[in-house]
């Protein structure tokens, strides 16, 4: 990934490669491969993850039943 550094402006052209670097997901990727790991361990993480977001949606749902403010 390049970014050029326009007036000697180092600061802003590194921000604008971290941002590039979020928005990519590049840095995301490199550490779900960084180790091994099962599949099994995977599909639990992945359905720990789905339970805690249910949990989230219905407490607020619980609190505000029409979406109301």
């Amino acid at each position: 990934m390049r970014v050029k550094v326009k007036n000697g402006n180092v600061e802003q052209a590194l921000r604008l490669f971290k941002r590039k670097i979020t928005e990519s997901n590049v840095l995301f990727d490199y550490k779900e491969k960084q180790y091994h790991e099962k599949k099994t361990t995977r599909r639990q993480k992945k359905k720990a993850a789905a339970v805690v977001r249910e949990r989230k949606r219905q407490d607020s749902q619980a609190k505000n039943p029409f979406g109301l403010n």
